[in-house]
């Protein structure tokens, strides 16, 4: 397997290729360990993946708290330097074809299913892991509503331009995440021509992916998730 940073942020690809490519947010706490080891795994299931990193350009990342500094954040930038990263991947000459994956955890699932219902999106699958749906709900809450130039619209107000195929991934113990704002989505995706599909997972909670937080991480439900994810991948981008 081959390994590198980029100006994007980091790259793993297998020593053959080219491969079908994939783009994977990170969670709030940046382009960490557990990010680095997704995109690994990914790679080793014969794909071309860029761990986007969406902070490389600020001078100083300090969260002291992560709902104030997702709200703060400027959707219209971060989707915008997504659809870049998508760019960059499909010219790349590892990457076969055009077309392109999405997925992410926490805010990236969040950004990964804005980026892919906006009226550009070029995405030919997204696959998010639970990322927050609500703008007036959990994390996403401030008294006083947040900036609509920085956060125009969330998920679920978004998800009826969704323009490719998605499978998200929720925990039913996710504190961020409601039974009824998945409902809010299932309902908003009626109406689209993309195959969509909602799975969610009884004793889980968020970061149910991430085995660096053991008091988060769900064995059983990690192992049904990568699995689901993995057949949708190769579904949506392998010949």
């Amino acid at each position: 397997m081959k390994t590198q940073t980029c100006d994007f942020g980091f790259l793993a690809v297998p020593d053959s290729g080219p491969h079908p490519g994939v783009v994977l947010i990170h969670d709030v706490w940046g382009l960490k360990d557990h990010t680095r080891d997704i995109t690994t795994r990914l790679a080793g299931e014969g794909y071309h993946v860029l761990a986007l990193d969406l902070y490389r350009a600020m001078e100083s990342v300090k969260i002291e708290d992560p709902g104030t500094w997702i709200q703060d954040l400027s959707d219209p930038d971060i989707i915008a330097d997504i659809h870049a990263a998508g760019d960059f991947l499909r010219a790349h000459e590892d990457t076969a074809g055009d077309r392109v994956a999405l997925t992410g955890f926490c805010m990236g699932g969040m950004y990964a299913v804005l980026a892919a219902c906006e009226p550009n999106a070029t995405f030919a699958a997204a696959a998010p892991f639970y990322g927050m749906l609500s703008y007036d709900h959990g994390l996403m809450q401030r008294d006083g509503g947040l900036d609509p130039a920085k956060k125009p619209r969330d998920p679920i107000a978004a998800a009826g331009g969704l323009h490719c195929p998605l499978l998200a991934f929720f925990g039913a113990d996710d504190p961020y995440i409601t039974a009824d704002n998945i409902a809010a989505l299932e309902k908003a995706l009626g109406g689209v021509s993309h195959p969509h599909e909602c799975v969610t997972y009884e004793g889980a909670g968020h970061a149910f992916m991430n085995d660096t937080y053991p008091d988060a991480y769900r064995e059983d439900a990690a192992k049904d998730a990568w699995s689901r994810l993995v057949e949708f991948l190769a579904q949506q981008l392998k010949p």
